[in-house]
């Protein structure tokens, strides 16, 4: 034996869930082995601080192999049974990722003629989507539907049953979901659902039925087991509590090897997995696919059986994430290999957290946390590995697909290391990611950029849709460009400006804006992601303008894991005025998640032309047939959503104020370092995204980090004025008015300029003004106070005339000189005042 510490069991048996009943007063009752199947634990989650642990499901819990096939499987032989051997044949098994993947494979076994495909979080490029569904309370809430044949899911009169199944039946939304967007687009008679426990409301039980009659359609259920969680009253602000205390309380206290004993050797296993099988159900998998891989299993179990040492007695087979059925079919083997003389349990891998608390009667007693290790699409991130540390194994055998044989999986932090600290042995097994053929043949998409390598913000803070044209010389001084741009010989994208660098003055006035200002630009973040979370769901992909909506995208998604728990994705994509938005940026978000989560962000408004570049280079988009050229509009919404909003020009909003955004005073030092964006066809290709440079000569100056902590620091304090303001706001008519759009139209013919786009209204634009363009004069609302101290001293510096006027709906306006040319500047190339 390997001399790894064992847990000893404890003489009485102790539910493992005690621990949350006696602190929470979770009650669960049901039928004789509700216990037996199901413990408690506790997670972060803003609308579900209980887990129900399944101890025969294979994902938390180890459990033997043949335990959790049996489960499964037995489930599937009742449907069968049900259905009738015709009807059996005919049917498609649907599971769901990411825990009853393993499941809903065993059921498709037990009904022995069924052919199976689970729903995936892994988008995969070539692969049509056949559909998609949300799964509310879930900590990674989007499926995606991907079968390799798209008639798998067909329905109409002669439509076969469709047979959903998840491990539990709590509330009925997700299935219900599901149901009812497959049946809008392929209608059938029947359904089955099927899970481990029913663990129904009696109003839910209720709403099946309706939901039934409803469609149309027979809805029958099929469980193993059945009960009710009673839940008291503030169980979920007491359970944030409690998982909060438990947290701080762990804080700092790593999980710890045995002490005195060396990692553990990790050795690569070849199993020659049957090259005909997929590694899953996410593309499908079919009774031709069950039968080679029956076939094949006791041979790869022997070569797994000849790589454990001779010693070993006690092995874990360990799956990930969603590959769960090819893990557990191995470990089925291997107990079939090594006979009774050895111990075989089986778990996976997960995504999602969940407080470990080492006692008896609580079910996640250790949990093993390490990076992400299969590039996915929402960013890197933490994964867990829970009842491994201290459980006694002698060995573990990992098995991942390709997809994820990463040298994040053999860091010195990931999950292979993680492992061999407390076991004796490690083996590696790789089951090759099945590639459907023939798959679609589009252009190979980029993949997004991220710091440090691009941009001084957190990896997991933004993705940037861009390209990497840091060393790429693109400066132009501010009077060249402003004349090219004038003259029509160049647009404003194809170069970038010299950075202005602030003086000692600047910087100090901008330290000091920031400290004002923190608390109310706050109130705007909390106010603007609450009503986006309100009204566009629980799981927003965020995708800000770059570069002035980045920030506030940053900030939203630090308020949104704040308040909620929430990990939202974050994306940057670049926007030209006259050119449109990257389509390809657009096609890659669309690859990689539901158009219809994407909200738009913006840092502001000024007179609203980017709000309808936007708007119509989306229509543009949409009207070519999306992503897909001829496969159908893709879904995104050009609604913007900005931190402030004093145009009048959304309906989504923080604030509609017109005050000082301090990111609004500097230009990438306060943006992750990164430029305005690039757009110049000898730069970007037709399957490029735009281009940014990464300016890292300036990171002593950068300031990007303050500004978020600065905010950040601040949630607390407004959480309360957040809370009024957004009700107030979701019950207002926040229709948008274009006042400022009219505004602008009104200065334009005034001042002779007869050019709305040399016209920049609002704080943020007319600073945009004075540090990148030609500025004219600057006109002020009379009485305006500190919000434009900033602006007083940039035009100062440039020589600008500052103008004091009434009537004006923003606090400045900032004129670009009207038919500049290198004559209209003076010989220090300050701006000549007058006409």
């Amino acid at each position: 034996m390997s001399g790894r510490v064992r847990r000893e069991e404890a003489v009485d048996v102790v539910w493992s869930g005690d621990w949350v009943a006696e602190r929470l007063g979770v009650a669960l009752e049901g039928d004789g082995e509700l216990h037996e199947l199901l413990g408690l634990a506790l997670r972060r989650n803003p609308k579900r601080a209980h887990l129900l642990v399944s101890n025969v499901l294979g994902k938390h819990v180890p459990q033997k192999p043949s335990v959790v096939y049996g489960a499964g499987y037995g489930l599937g032989e009742r449907v069968r049974a049900l259905l009738g051997a015709e009807e059996a044949r005919r049917a498609v098994v649907l599971g769901y990722a990411e825990t009853a993947t393993g499941l809903g494979h065993a059921v498709a076994d037990g009904l022995r003629d069924a052919p199976y495909l689970h729903s995936t979080r892994r988008p995969v490029a070539g692969v049509a989507q056949a559909g998609g569904f949300e799964e509310a309370h879930s900590h990674a809430t989007s499926h995606l539907l991907l079968p390799e044949d798209p008639e798998l899911l067909a329905g109409g009169a002669e439509a076969s049953t469709l047979v959903l199944v998840d491990d539990e039946f709590s509330t009925g939304n997700t299935v219900l979901n599901t149901i009812h967007a497959l049946h809008e687009t392929h209608p059938r008679e029947r359904y089955v659902i099927v899970a481990l426990v029913d663990m129904r409301s009696a109003g839910d039980r209720d709403r099946l039925t309706a939901f039934a009659a409803e469609i149309g359609a027979r809805v029958d259920l099929v469980t193993r087991s059945s009960g009710t969680v009673t839940l008291p009253e503030g169980v979920l602000e007491r359970g944030q509590a409690l998982v909060a205390d438990q947290e701080a309380e762990q804080a700092g206290r790593a999980d710890e090897a045995v002490a005195g004993v060396a990692p553990a050797p990790v050795t690569r296993v070849a199993l020659d997995w049957p090259a005909e099988v997929p590694d899953g159900g996410r593309h499908g998998f079919t009774p031709a696919h069950r039968a080679a891989l029956e076939a094949a299993l006791p041979g790869m179990a022997e070569r797994i059986a000849g790589a454990l040492d001779s010693d070993v007695r006690r092995v874990l087979v360990l799956g990930f994430e969603e590959l769960m059925y090819a893990p557990l079919r191995l470990g089925t083997a291997l107990e079939a290999a090594m006979g009774s003389g050895a111990e075989i349990r089986y778990s996976t891998t997960t995504r999602s957290p969940v407080l470990a608390v080492d006692d008896p009667g609580y079910a996640i007693r250790t949990r093993l946390v390490f990076p992400a290790h299969d590039d996915p699409a929402d960013g890197p991130g933490d994964r867990y590995a829970y009842n491994v540390a201290g459980a006694g194994f002698d060995a573990v055998v990992a098995v991942v697909d390709s997809t994820a044989d990463t040298p994040e999986l053999h860091a010195p932090d990931g999950l292979l290391a993680r492992l061999a600290a407390h076991t004796g042995q490690v083996l590696l097994a790789v089951v090759p990611s099945y590639t459907p053929t023939p798959v679609q043949e589009p252009a190979v998409l980029p993949e997004p950029l991220r710091g440090p390598d691009f941009s001084s913000y957190a990896p997991e803070d933004v993705g940037w849709l861009l390209q990497d044209l840091s060393d790429t010389e693109l400066e132009a001084p501010t009077e060249e460009r402003e004349e090219a741009i004038q003259s029509g010989g160049a647009h404003y994208a194809e170069s970038l400006p010299v950075e202005y660098q602030p003086s000692a003055e600047y910087q100090a006035l901008f330290a000091a804006a920031l400290d004002a200002s923190a608390a109310r630009i706050a109130r705007a973040v909390g106010t603007v992601t609450e009503t986006v979370l309100a009204e566009r769901g629980p799981r927003p992909v965020l995708v800000s303008l770059a570069r002035a909506g980045t920030p506030v995208g940053v900030l939203m998604r630090h308020w949104a894991r704040h308040r909620h728990g929430l990990d939202l994705p974050h994306y940057a994509i670049s926007i030209v005025r006259g050119r449109g938005i990257d389509a390809t940026a657009l096609r890659w978000l669309a690859a990689h998640h539901d158009p219809a989560d994407v909200v738009f962000v913006d840092g502001w408004t000024g007179k609203g032309a980017i709000t309808r570049e936007l708007a119509a280079a989306i229509e543009e988009f949409e009207a070519s047939g999306g992503p897909g050229g001829s496969a159908g509009p893709a879904g995104f919404d050009p609604e913007i959503a900005v931190l402030a909003d004093p145009g009048g020009c959304v309906r989504t909003y923080g604030t509609r104020e017109d005050f000082l955004i301090p990111s609004a005073c500097l230009n990438s030092t306060v943006s992750g370092l990164i430029s305005r964006t690039v757009l110049r066809a000898d730069l970007v290709g037709p399957d490029d995204f735009h281009g940014a440079k990464f300016y890292r000569e300036l990171a002593d100056s950068d300031v990007s980090g303050d500004f978020l902590a600065a905010v950040t620091a601040r949630f607390d304090e407004v959480a309360d004025q957040v809370d009024a303001e957004t009700k107030e706001l979701l019950a207002a008519d926040r229709a948008p008015t274009w006042e400022g759009w009219a505004a602008v139209e009104r200065i334009s013919e005034e001042y002779g300029i007869h050019d709305v786009n040399l016209v920049k209204p609002g704080v943020g634009e007319t600073t945009r003004v004075l540090l990148r363009r030609v500025p004219w004069k600057i006109l002020a609302k009379r009485g305006a106070g500190t919000d434009l101290t900033h602006i007083r001293l940039l035009a100062e510096q440039r020589g600008v005339p500052v103008e004091e006027v009434d009537d004006l709906p923003y606090s400045c306006v900032g004129l670009i000189h009207p038919r500049f040319t290198r004559g209209a500047t003076g010989a220090d190339g300050k701006a000549v005042q007058g006409a």
